[in-house]
């Protein structure tokens, strides 16, 4: 790997962060509000630059398109071993999830519109299933309406991170937040209200923790 420059190195621990702190690396516009750039064109300039000596990945095709390569999740992850499969066992196969019947699991047959093989790669941890996103509620942090979700199942969340969230009738993708009044279910768009979920709620549940996106050109 090529020395890098303090800026990228400094960009480079800034993705690193935010993919252990939320799940997703950041987007060119955080990169550049982080940094002070006046554009996010200079964060995409050092995005390549980095791309360029071996540290990261560039997907096309996915709004948060950026992975760490083998071995700078080697370096930020100690202990970990990491064997590389035959490119063709790399498939992930994913059911993906529509609109979603109150009251019934969230991986029901009657919920999977279509599977999905995917590159694992992709995503910072590896996801069960698939969800497509309905709305413009989290536009601010690249997730827009028709995206696919990728999500791990988990029913527990760190503040910061994205997650899936059932309340009621409806299924919700939301940044999670704990307080010592319950929970908030923050969007990234100011046009959507706060929901605040209290401990006494019966009705809510967490689905899971959202780990990628991938989103059509076409």
């Amino acid at each position: 790997m090529l020395k890098l420059t303090a800026r990228q190195e400094q960009i480079l621990n800034l993705i690193k962060d935010a993919i252990q702190n939320t799940g997703f690396p950041p987007t060119r516009a955080e990169i550049a509000t982080e940094l002070g750039f006046r554009s996010t064109n200079a964060a995409e300039e050092h995005l390549q630059a980095l791309a360029r000596k071996g540290v990261i990945e560039i997907a096309a095709g996915t709004s948060r398109g950026i992975r760490l390569l083998e071995s700078e999740l080697s370096s930020h992850m100690p202990g970990i071993q990491m064997a590389l499969p035959h490119p063709a066992l790399m498939q992930l196969s994913l059911p993906l999830v529509g609109r979603v019947a109150a009251g019934s699991p969230i991986l029901a047959t009657e919920h999977v519109e279509a599977t999905y093989n995917v590159d694992p790669a992709l995503f910072s941890a590896k996801p069960d299933f698939l969800l497509k996103v309905r709305g413009l509620s989290m536009r601010d942090a690249g997730i827009l309406d028709g995206d696919l979700l990728a999500v791990k199942k988990s029913d527990t969340a760190r503040n910061g991170q994205i997650v899936v969230a059932r309340l009621g009738d409806d299924v919700t993708v939301k940044r999670y937040k704990k307080t010592s009044a319950g929970i908030e279910l923050i969007p990234e768009n100011p046009d959507y209200p706060i929901i605040k979920v209290s401990d006494t709620e019966t009705d809510f549940s967490l689905e899971g923790l959202a780990v990628g996106l991938l989103r059509s050109w076409s």
